[in-house]
């Protein structure tokens, strides 16, 4: 039977959804169910855990009397996803089952090594998370307006393709479609580099000092602030998925080796436009990184300068909705040693100029 949503709409997830893993995606995935009114049992190898992200209303334990899920998601780390995918098919065999792993080839083909029945069983991967895991950090928004990359193949059933769909879109994500190793080499590459990237630089300000670090600026916290996730995860993670992740790090490492030499005597002929060259291959690289509603469409930041005071945030929001500008971005940085904070803006290039001069009318300091 299908829930009805807070909305009053028939949600389009029909029957029970049985979630194995309830930190945070499998927590957030269950908020985001129950607030469509679908039914959510909660399982998880700590009991505890389980019953935490129930006390947040993410679903609640299973019973002997429940039917068998329609859905299984299995939201556990890579390293024991195969594990719990064949366990899964095996306790529900009625039941359609899928993992939320953020590497998909690995698991799948230690289920083919198995010998596992697959019909039943859909990888998916929805390109959503936060730095910090567990069922206290989950979202019911998680999802919205992220990629849910669906891993189908000529065997999988017709209605488990539409209720994995269904839950995607009941969540807010947008459904794609990858194979296992489209999308481990995708995520390779916007994802999991990044990461190893964040991390290596964040390790470089250990012996910093730490007047140095007084001076970091937004630079420093936009290519570190990944750098907080956990280290023991992405071990799991980086090795399911180490070839692409190899193959990327040796690409960038032949560029920071060429980065490097042009450097290391700049006077030298050509050594300036081989820097450039590499600096404006970023530049390039960045303008194709989807920005709000997909778009790659790069913003014009207006810098305004505000008070580091209770409420001058709210003050500054609450004018760019009277002069009826559409903030695309922002991000908030503050001076060191001083009570001034600067509101980095994101503008469509054509209202930026009506904005700072508005702003400026309205005694706003724009820079």
């Amino acid at each position: 039977m299908m829930g009805e949503s807070s909305n009053g709409l028939a949600s389009r997830v029909g029957g029970q959804i049985h979630v194995i893993g309830a930190g945070l995606l499998g927590a957030s995935i269950g908020l985001g169910l129950r607030a469509h009114g679908v039914d959510v049992t909660l399982e998880d190898a700590s009991p505890t855990t389980a019953l935490l992200a129930a006390d947040y209303g993410a679903g609640r334990p299973r019973t002997a009397e429940d039917p068998d899920p329609a859905l299984v998601v299995v939201a556990t780390p890579p390293d024991v996803t195969a594990d719990v995918v064949e366990r899964a098919l095996a306790a529900f065999p009625r039941s359609f089952v899928t993992d939320v792993a953020s590497v998909k080839l690995a698991p799948f083909r230690e289920l083919q090594r198995r010998g596992i029945d697959l019909t039943n069983y859909v990888g998916s991967h929805p390109m959503a998370g936060r730095e910090r895991g567990g069922a206290i950090m989950a979202r019911a928004d998680l999802f919205v307006a992220r990629p849910w990359i669906i891993c189908r193949d000529g065997d999988t059933p017709a209605a488990a393709l539409s209720l994995i769909e269904a839950i995607a879109l009941e969540l807010g994500a947008t459904p794609m479609e990858m194979t296992p190793e489209e999308h481990d080499r995708a995520v390779g590459l916007v994802s999991h580099v990044p990461q190893a990237v964040a991390s290596l630089l964040a390790g470089r300000l250990l012996p910093a000092s730490e007047q140095a670090i007084g001076l970091a600026g937004q630079g420093l916290r936009d290519t570190t602030r990944i750098a907080a996730s956990d280290p023991e995860l992405w071990v799991q993670i980086l090795g399911a998925n180490h070839r692409p992740v190899v193959e990327a790090l040796e690409a960038l490492q032949a560029d920071l080796a060429e980065f490097t030499d042009a450097l290391r005597a700049p006077d030298s002929p050509g050594a300036r436009r081989r820097i450039a060259d590499l600096l404006a291959a970023g530049v390039r690289g960045v303008s194709r990184i989807p920005g709000k509603h997909g778009s790659s469409e790069r913003f014009t930041t207006v810098t305004v300068l505000i008070d580091d005071r209770p409420g001058q945030l709210a003050a500054l929001l609450t004018e760019l909705g009277e002069l009826g500008i559409n903030m695309e971005d922002l991000r908030l940085e503050h001076s060191p040693g001083a009570q001034i904070g600067f509101a980095e803006i994101g503008l469509l290039p054509e209202v930026a100029g009506r904005a700072v001069a508005d702003l400026t009318e309205r005694g706003w300091r724009t820079l």
